[in-house]
C-alpha cells in the first residue's frame, strides 16, 4: 500500500473500464477513462445520462454492484490503490478521506432518523468523541453549512426540511470529518435556481476553507461555468474531452462537447408574433387555495399556497409561471386542472364568461375534463408500468366513447407527431428513456384532443439535449395544433425558450406580470431580478468563445 501524498493529486483515474451485463446496448460502462482531481480543485464530469459519469462515482467510493465490475485500470486515493479494496477498508476510507452527496437528498437519508442522529451516526462509526463532543461537532457544522436554529435542524426529520435544507443536511455529512476528496453528484438537479445558487456558492465556500479535492458531477453546463477548474466531458463511457474550463467552454473541440453546449437555455427571448384577437381558452380569476395544517399536537395552522391569483391564456399561446419551490405555481396548476379543489376564485374555460369550473362538482367536471389536459414532471412515475404504450394511450378517449380501433389509429398518428416509432406501441414504460417517456406523456395528453396543455415541470428531471428536443417539440405541436399552453417551470431560461407571457409567482402570490420579452428585457420586481441574478453561467455564451459577464 502507497503512503498518502501530500504534493500529488488527491485522486488518480487511469485507464478504468466498467463492464455492463450482457445484453446492454454496450459492453462497457466507462471504457479507459483517465483523469485526476488535485488538492483544492474542483473538475466537473459532464455528460447525458447513460454517459457513465454517477458509475465513475460509484467506483470510486466502491458503491458499485456485482453487475458492475471494474475489468481494468486503477483508482488511487492519495496514491492508494482502492480499485478492488476489501469492504472494511472502503468503510474506513468513506467519511474520513472520501465523501459523496448524492443527487436526491430525500432518498440518501433515513427517513426514521432524525438529521442530528444521522451526522452522529458518521461520528460514532469513526471517531472516539464523546457524545457531548460529538453534538457539538454536529451543531458546528450545521452552522457552518448556514442551515437556521441547528438545535431545531438537530431535532428535525428528513421530510419536515426543504430541498435545500436537505441538501445541506447531506453536505454537512459528507464534510464532518473533513475528508480530502468529495464527489457531488448532480446535487442540485432537483432544486430552484435561487436554492441552487445557494448551494453551490455553499460547496465553493466549503470547498475552499477545507481544501478538498472535489468531483462535480452534472449536465448543466451553466453549473460548470458556476463551479470548475476543469471539465472533462463523457459520451457513452469514454472521455472525448478534458481540459481548462476557459478552454472547453469557449473553444470545445470535440462534436459532442459543442452540441451539449448548443442544447444550453440562454436567456435570450425568442419572441413571436401574437394575434391579440386569439379566442381566450383560460381566464383565472382571484383563484385562491387555502390548506389546513393540523400538527401532531392539534395545533393549526392555515397555509395560503395561491392567493389571489388572475391568469389569462389566449389559443396557440403560452403563458409561463415562473418561481422557487414552494411559491405556489404547482398549486395554480393542479386548481386549473381541478386535481386540487379551490378554496376561492374562479377558473373560467372558454371565450366569453366561459365555464367556470372551479367549484363544480365531479358529475358536471367530467365532461369537461378532456379540455384540459397535464404533463408532469416525472413521466416514469406518471405512467402505469403494468400497461403497454398502447393501453396507456387510448385508455383516455375510449372512456369518453372512442372506438378501440379509431383510438389506435390516433394513437400511432400521435406517436408519429411526438417523433416515436409505431413499435412502442407494445413495449412497457421500463423500456424507454427519460426522453422518450416524456414523449409517450406528451402523446397522452394530446390523444384527448384538449384545448389547453398544461406543462408542469415536464423538462426540469432531463438531460440538457433530450430537455431541447422536447422543448422544441412543445413548441411544434403548439403551433401545428394551435394549442393554448400553461408552462411551468423554476428555470428562466426554459421559460424564454416557449413563453409568450410569463406570471411570476412568490409565497402564493403573482408579483410580476406580462409580454416574456417585458419581464425578461426589463424585469420591474426585485423578486424577479433575484431570479435572473440566480440563473447558473448566466454571463456565458457556450462556444462562441465570449468572456463571462461578471458575477
Amino acid at each position: 500500500m502507497s503512503s498518502p501524498t501530500a504534493d500529488g493529486p488527491i485522486l488518480e483515474v487511469h485507464d478504468l473500464s466498467i463492464a455492463l451485463p450482457s445484453g446492454g446496448d454496450r459492453k462497457t460502462a466507462v471504457r479507459n477513462v483517465s483523469f485526476t482531481v488535485g488538492r483544492g480543485e474542483i473538475l466537473c464530469l459532464v455528460g447525458e445520462s447513460g454517459s457513465g459519469k454517477s458509475v465513475i462515482a460509484q467506483s470510486v467510493m466502491g458503491l458499485l454492484p456485482k453487475s458492475l465490475p471494474v475489468t481494468a485500470g486503477r483508482i488511487l486515493l492519495q496514491g492508494e490503490d482502492i480499485t478492488h479494496a476489501p469492504l472494511a477498508r472502503l468503510r474506513e476510507l468513506r467519511a474520513t478521506r472520501m465523501s459523496m452527496i448524492f443527487q436526491e437528498p430525500m432518498t440518501a437519508l433515513n427517513p426514521v432518523m432524525t438529521c442530528g442522529q444521522q451526522i452522529d451516526e458518521v461520528l460514532r462509526e469513526h471517531t472516539k468523541l464523546s457524545p457531548s463532543e460529538r453534538r457539538a461537532k454536529v451543531l458546528g457544522i450545521l452552522a457552518e453549512v448556514l442551515l437556521p436554529d441547528p438545535e431545531r435542524m438537530m431535532a428535525s426529520f428528513p421530510h419536515q426540511l426543504s430541498g435545500g435544507q436537505r441538501q445541506r443536511i447531506m453536505i454537512a455529512m459528507a464534510l464532518v470529518l473533513d475528508p480530502v476528496l468529495l464527489i457531488a453528484d448532480e446535487p442540485t438537479t432537483a432544486l430552484d435556481v435561487t436554492t441552487q445558487a445557494q448551494i453551490l456558492k455553499l460547496v465553493l465556500d466549503l470547498q475552499a476553507r477545507h481544501g478538498a479535492g472535489v468531483l462535480f458531477i452534472t449536465h448543466d453546463f451553466g453549473v460548470v461555468a458556476e463551479v470548475a477548474h476543469r471539465v472533462a466531458v463523457l459520451r457513452l463511457g469514454d472521455l472525448v474531452e478534458i481540459g481548462p474550463k476557459q478552454a472547453v467552454l469557449q473553444h470545445p473541440s470535440h462534436n459532442y462537447t459543442r452540441m451539449l453546449m448548443s442544447a444550453v437555455p440562454t436567456l435570450h427571448l425568442k419572441a413571436r408574433a401574437l394575434d391579440p384577437a386569439a379566442p381566450l381558452v383560460l381566464r383565472v380569476k382571484g383563484l385562491d387555495k387555502t390548506y389546513d395544517d393540523r400538527s401532531w399536537f392539534g395545533q393549526r395552522r392555515h397555509v395560503h399556497a395561491a392567493q389571489d391569483v388572475d391568469l389569462e391564456i389566449r389559443r396557440g399561446q403560452t403563458l409561463g409561471i415562473v418561481g422557487e419551490s414552494g411559491s405556489g405555481k404547482s398549486t395554480v396548476a393542479r386548481c386549473i386542472v381541478r386535481l386540487v379543489d379551490p378554496s376561492g376564485g374562479r377558473v373560467m374555460l372558454g371565450s366569453g364568461e366561459g365555464v367556470d369550473i372551479a367549484m363544480m362538482g365531479a358529475a358536471q367536471l367530467r365532461p369537461l375534463r378532456k379540455r384540459v389536459q397535464i404533463v408532469f414532471q416525472d413521466p416514469y412515475r406518471s405512467l402505469n408500468p403494468r400497461r403497454t404504450v398502447a393501453q396507456a394511450l387510448i385508455e383516455g378517449p375510449v372512456n369518453y366513447g372512442l372506438g378501440t380501433a379509431e383510438a389506435m389509429q390516433r394513437a400511432r398518428a400521435l406517436l408519429a407527431l411526438v417523433r416515436m416509432d409505431p413499435s412502442a406501441m407494445d413495449r412497457y414504460p421500463h423500456q424507454f428513456s427519460g426522453g422518450q417517456r416524456q414523449r409517450i406523456c406528451i402523446a397522452r395528453a394530446l390523444m384527448m384532443e384538449p384545448e389547453l396543455l398544461v406543462a408542469d415541470e415536464a423538462v426540469s428531471a432531463l438531460d440538457v439535449s433530450v430537455q431541447a428536443q422536447v422543448l422544441q417539440l412543445f413548441e411544434e405541436i403548439r403551433g401545428r395544433l394551435n394549442l393554448a399552453m400553461l408552462f411551468i417551470t423554476h428555470d428562466l431560461r426554459v421559460a424564454s425558450q416557449v413563453c409568450d407571457h410569463l406570471a411570476v409567482m412568490s409565497k402564493g402570490k403573482v408579483v410580476e406580470y406580462g409580454p416574456a420579452h417585458e419581464v425578461f428585457g426589463a424585469p420591474q420586481h426585485a423578486y424577479t431580478r433575484s431570479l435572473f441574478a440566480a440563473a447558473p453561467g448566466r454571463g456565458y455564451a457556450f462556444g462562441v468563445g465570449e468572456v463571462p459577464a461578471a458575477a
